[in-house]
């Protein structure tokens, strides 16, 4: 028998983020986030998404008590008023290879939708477009990012035996960093041509004290920019200092680029941070006691990076803009050595952000999916047993 139970303790929480670390203890690929923030999710007093949201998540165990899967739930009413839609999102969701644990998981979610009103299931998301998304349906050979999820090939056939589909795809790009001088050369011509018509400059900081105030503009730009991809909503103040406490430690001066107005206005960004993947591994993505030793020593000394956001305000979208980013970003891992770029998932409608790497050697080595099922009305019984206390479920 499988039973469900639902987090409501300190305790099971830990267990809860816990259990993909343990599942994943033997696979390389593997790269847990990090683990205060993970907890932090889960707090209503650490996370403002709460403001707008609901959200549960529950453990899967066996007779005698060992945990054999996890799943979480979030209803954004938010994003619901948003696309109008009535969606429940599913997250963090993992659990080992045998069809009577996923589907009791799934049969928990799937009730507490219905029980809300509900008409669909649609994941794995987390609270905001800035967490975790998607499942991981190509690539499983390669190394995750600690932002992004990584899952056993065999979660795409439950899911499917579930009745799930897709509704959306991510794509993943590894981009080679280019070694000739005339390349760079080329794309600082384009950057200064651009920067010349459109009337812009590059901010340059002077100190790291400048970083949080710039980094709280650029989250203020990515509610403008990001506004028509799927499933983003809107960050409120409180999300935005959230965020912008946990990029601006990522912050490396020669990795990162604010072009700026005549009037000092932000109106691109992109930033990008060198991978903390292997030290976050090592340390199960605690960085205290010793963990942040680890993490310091990636970020000084490291061949690939991560790129972690990019926005251009829409009205100067497809002026060239990028390219005043890309050849900053481009000099600065000349200069450090750095040897490979990874993007970030890249919705595969989003022609915009995927066009803009096309002059460059890549390789795209991943793709994640958002998977939706249409809910059809539940049976008097497993409406019953939504409703009843935290318990068993077969």
């Amino acid at each position: 028998m499988i039973h469900i139970t639902e987090v409501t303790t300190k305790a099971q929480l830990r267990q809860f983020v816990n259990f993909p670390i343990d599942l994943y203890r033997d696979v390389p690929q593997y790269i847990p986030g990090t683990y205060s923030d993970d907890l932090a999710d889960w707090d209503r007093e650490k996370n403002p998404a709460f403001s707008y949201c609901e959200a549960r998540c529950w453990l899967a165990s066996r007779d005698d008590g060992t945990l054999v899967g996890r799943i979480g739930a979030i209803l954004s009413r938010k994003s619901n008023d948003k696309w109008g839609t009535h969606r429940l999102r599913f997250t963090q969701v993992d659990f080992i290879d045998d069809r009577e644990v996923s589907s009791a998981l799934f049969q928990t979610v799937e009730d507490w939708a219905r029980q809300l009103g509900c008409t669909e299931i649609h994941g794995p998301l987390g609270f905001t477009d800035m967490d975790r998304e998607g499942m991981l349906v190509e690539g499983f050979d390669r190394t995750s990012c600690f932002f992004t999820y990584y899952n056993h090939p065999y979660y795409i056939d439950h899911l499917t035996a579930l009745g799930y589909g897709k509704d959306v795809d991510w794509t993943e790009n590894l981009i080679s960093v280019p070694t000739d001088q005339r390349v760079i050369q080329r794309w600082e011509k384009i950057a200064a041509y651009v920067l010349k018509r459109q009337r812009l400059h590059i901010h340059q900081v002077r100190s790291r004290l400048e970083y949080p105030p710039l980094i709280r503009k650029v989250f203020e730009l990515v509610n403008v920019a990001y506004a028509p991809l799927y499933g983003t909503v809107e960050l409120s103040d409180d999300q935005i200092r959230k965020y912008a406490g946990k990029f601006a430690p990522l912050v490396k001066p020669e990795l990162t680029c604010f072009v700026m107005d005549e009037n000092d206005d932000l109106v691109a960004f992109g930033v990008a941070a060198p991978s903390i993947a292997a030290a976050l591994k090592k340390h199960d993505g605690r960085l205290f006691p010793t963990g942040w030793a680890d993490v310091l020593k990636a970020f000084h000394r490291n061949d690939t990076i991560d790129l972690l956001l990019i926005a251009v305000r829409p009205d100067l979208q497809k002026k060239g803009v990028n390219a005043v980013i890309i050849s900053k970003v481009m000099h600065g891992c000349f200069k450090i050595g750095v040897k490979q770029a990874e993007t970030g998932p890249m919705l595969e409608t989003n022609e915009k952000v995927q066009t803009q790497w096309q002059d460059f050697p890549l390789e795209q080595h991943k793709r994640r999916r958002c998977f939706v099922k249409v809910l059809t009305p539940a049976p008097q019984e497993s409406v019953a047993a939504a409703t009843a206390p935290a318990g068993a479920a077969e």
